[in-house]
Order: structure tokens, then C-alpha cells, then sequence
């Protein structure tokens, strides 16, 4: 067959790439699917990491064939040569995709944090973008009406923490896909802080919000595709309808596995180019820091934000180095807390000379992101005397219930506090481990 102009730019935007990793067909089904729905499975490979979305492209787009498509993503759904995937499949006649859909911070990634672009049209493309921020439910299933497609494709970069947001856009995506009566495809990526474990306390469904719709585990150690068919097998399926929202049931799910990544991975192994998934996320290290010390914007502390290191530093004025020798004190494996002093250029304390800590992790295996964040929160509490809550006690919202805010108040340690959810993780390892895709 002759390509026209519009195919050869698809190809070229996958080439060297999704050559090397074979046909969908090899990789099988994904165990579990029932109600989790259908799954491409992860075959071993050597080398790099491959996406989703290449393994997709290999397929050439089978699972996509005759639908009307629309993309949820951002500045991190790329190929392997940093193509973006709406530019790859734009250019090729295979897929009609019709729309774009961005989520918190934009489809090009220039909005802050509680913020997003809203509509526009995609100037490469052409194509109108639709802003799914703050939509859930029967909103944002009639904005996928609107839009006129069959099916959700979602690709976005995920770091591994119940209160970053885009798993939450999924999650929304794939109500509102159910009760629109759209398919939904999920093109997996890494976790960049591995997947070995959960850690951290489980969401109680009284706190739940955009930062934790439901219950998981606060480092949930799952890939995106993983968490998509835990969503569909034990919450779609349910069909629960809470307050406020329509009951939708599970949605027609299928998950493209990547090939090559194995759980104990971190990103910097996986041979993939990082692209920051939010203004504040510059790095894979910003990433393995984030599910404990993001705990902080529950605080009046600075979590680092109008810095170079985000959520690597900490503190406040009027904080000295009493708290990094009291971090340190606590023994934490993986980590050292150095002194440090910073001037937020916007956030919280813009402008002032902050003293506070700075985050070295020295042993990425030993290190415990939330441990760290608890001991934090303990030690600043004893030696900084303004320390404070949120008033909206925003704390509760990112850990998922009040135990850890009321219990540190209490003046617990880390132990005693981890020992505090420690039940409630075990049982969601137990439902964590039916869905797992990767060795």
C-alpha cells in the first residue's frame, strides 16, 4: 500500500522504537480481566522500557480500528524520540482522532497546581481540546458526547502518589466513559519510583476529594494501567453511587502493558526521556521524594514549590538546624536531612528567607517516602514552635483520614503512627495484588 504524506509522519514518529518490540498479539492476555476488563500482557524484553503507546504502534493501532478517538494527555505523552503521541497520531490515516483532552495543569502543561488551560484548539493539529479539569460524572460524560468519539485513549505520566491527580482524571474518565457509554484504553507507563510495595495510610471514603476519590493506599505502587483495572474490578464494578454522583458500573476497559519494566525499576533505569508531569515534578528525584513531603501542603511550612527543588526542600522562617538534627535522629533508612535555606520565588512565604531541611536520599531501596514525610511532620512539630495546621485541615484530604494529624498532635512517633494504618494497607495489598501486570 502507497502511504500518503499524513502515514509516513505517523511512522516516522514510532520508528526505531515499535519495530524492536513485536506484535500485540505475542504478549497474550492480561491475567484478572473479568470485570477489570481486557488487557495486553507484559512479555519480557531486554533493553529499554516500552511504552504503551509503542506496543500500540507496533500493533498498528488494531485495538483503536474504526473508532472515533480522543486523547487525554499532556506534555509527558511522548515516544521515545520525544515525538508527542497526538502529533504521531494526527499524521497517520490509521486512527481518526477527533479530540484532546487535558487534565490538571493543561494538555501543554503551562497551569499551576489547582489550575488547568480550559478550551482552546491545538495549533499542530488543529484539533479542539477539551478541558476535563474539575469535571467528573455526567459532566464529563457529556463533554465525550460532545466531542463525538467512541473511545478514551489515556496516556499520561503518573509518579506513584494517591494525591497526584491525573489517576483521579483516569478514574473520572473512566466513569464518565460508562455512563457515556465510550471504551476506554489505558497506555501504560512507568511508575518512576518503582513498584515493590504500597505505602502509607489507606483513603477512608469520608475524606475523599479529587486528591483520593477512593481507597488506596497513599504510595500505591501501581503503574496507571494497574490502577485502571483496580478501578474497574472494584469500584466501577460496584456501581456505587455516591454522594452527589450517578452510579456508572465498569466501563469497557482495555490495557496496553509496556514490555521491558519490572517492579523494583526506578525511572532512571527504564532508558525512557523524563518530561516533567507538572510544573512542580522537574525530575525523577522530585518524584521519589513527593508521596511523603507533598504532606506538607497540609502545613504552614513550605513544601518547596517557587524553588529549583520542589518537595526536596522544606521549612519556613524562623527554623534553624534543630530540625535536621532531629530528622536525623529518627534513623530513617535511605535518607539523610541536611540543613538548608531557601527564598520561594511564588507560594507560600514568597519572597522571605526560609531555614528548613533538604532531602538526600542516599539508598533509593531502603528509602520509605511516607516514613520520612511522618517523621518530618513529628520533628517539626517539636522543634519549631509556629507550626501549624492548615485551617481546612487540608492534612486530612492527603493522607485520608484524620489519624495521622490527630495522632501527631498527640505527640505519636513514626512508628506509632505507621502502626496506625498498618491494617488497612495489609488489606489493600491482598485486592493490590490481582491486579498487578509486572514481575
Amino acid at each position: 500500500m502507497t502511504l500518503s504524506r499524513r502515514g509516513v509522519l505517523g511512522l516516522a514518529g514510532v520508528v526505531g522504537s515499535a519495530g524492536a518490540v513485536g506484535a500485540l498479539g505475542a504478549a497474550g492476555t492480561a491475567a484478572g480481566a473479568g470485570a477489570a476488563g481486557t488487557g495486553t500482557g507484559a512479555p519480557r524484553a531486554a533493553g529499554r522500557v516500552r511504552t504503551g503507546f509503542e506496543r500500540l504502534a507496533a500493533d498498528g493501532y488494531a485495538v483503536l480500528a474504526g473508532q472515533k478517538v480522543g486523547v487525554v494527555t499532556n506534555p509527558t505523552g511522548i515516544t521515545a524520540d520525544a515525538r508527542h503521541l497526538v502529533d504521531v497520531l494526527h499524521a497517520d490515516e490509521r486512527v481518526d482522532l477527533v479530540a484532546v483532552f487535558g487534565p490538571e495543569h493543561g494538555f501543554r502543561g503551562t497551569a499551576q497546581a489547582g489550575d488547568s488551560e480550559g478550551a482552546s484548539r491545538d495549533p499542530a493539529t488543529g484539533l479542539p481540546v477539551y478541558d476535563t479539569y474539575d469535571k467528573s460524572g455526567q459532566r464529563l460524560a457529556d463533554v465525550f458526547t460532545a466531542a463525538g468519539i467512541d473511545t478514551v485513549v489515556f496516556d499520561i505520566q503518573d509518579v506513584g502518589a494517591r494525591f497526584y491527580t491525573y489517576i483521579w482524571t483516569l478514574y473520572d474518565c473512566m466513569r464518565a466513559a460508562a455512563l457515556a457509554g465510550k471504551a476506554v484504553v489505558v497506555l501504560d507507563r512507568p511508575n518512576p519510583v518503582g513498584g515493590r510495595r504500597a505505602a502509607g495510610p489507606v483513603l477512608e471514603r469520608p475524606y475523599a476529594s479529587f486528591v483520593g476519590r477512593e481507597p488506596i493506599a497513599l504510595a500505591h505502587g501501581m503503574t496507571a494501567a494497574e490502577l485502571a483495572r483496580l478501578f474497574n474490578g472494584e469500584f466501577l464494578a460496584a456501581g456505587r453511587a455516591a454522594a452527589g454522583r450517578a452510579a456508572a458500573g465498569p466501563v469497557r476497559l482495555t490495557t496496553v502493558a509496556m514490555s521491558g519494566w519490572r517492579r523494583g525499576s526506578f525511572f532512571g533505569e527504564t532508558g525512557l526521556p523524563w518530561v516533567p508531569p507538572s510544573p512542580n515534578m522537574p525530575t525523577p528525584d522530585t518524584a521519589l521524594a513527593y508521596a511523603g513531603t507533598c504532606l506538607f501542603e497540609g502545613t504552614n511550612l513550605s513544601e518547596g514549590r517557587g524553588t529549583t527543588t520542589p518537595f526536596e526542600v522544606l521549612g519556613a522562617e524562623g527554623i534553624d538546624r534543630r530540625w535536621a538534627e532531629a530528622a536525623n535522629g529518627l534513623g530513617l533508612p535511605g535518607v539523610w536531612f541536611r540543613e538548608a535555606y531557601f527564598t520561594p520565588t511564588f507560594s507560600k512565604h514568597v519572597g522571605k528567607v526560609c531555614g528548613g531541611v533538604r532531602l538526600i536520599v542516599h539508598d533509593r531501596e531502603a528509602f520509605d517516602p511516607v516514613r520520612a514525610g511522618i517523621g518530618l511532620l513529628v520533628t517539626a512539630r517539636r522543634v519549631w514552635s509556629g507550626f501549624g495546621w492548615r485551617a481546612d485541615h487540608w492534612i486530612d484530604r492527603l493522607t485520608g483520614s484524620d489519624r495521622v494529624r490527630t495522632l501527631v498532635d498527640a505527640g505519636a512517633g513514626v512508628e506509632e503512627v505507621a502502626a496506625d494504618w498498618a491494617a488497612g494497607l495489609a488489606r489493600f495489598e491482598t485486592v493490590r495484588a490481582q491486579y498487578l501486570l509486572y514481575s
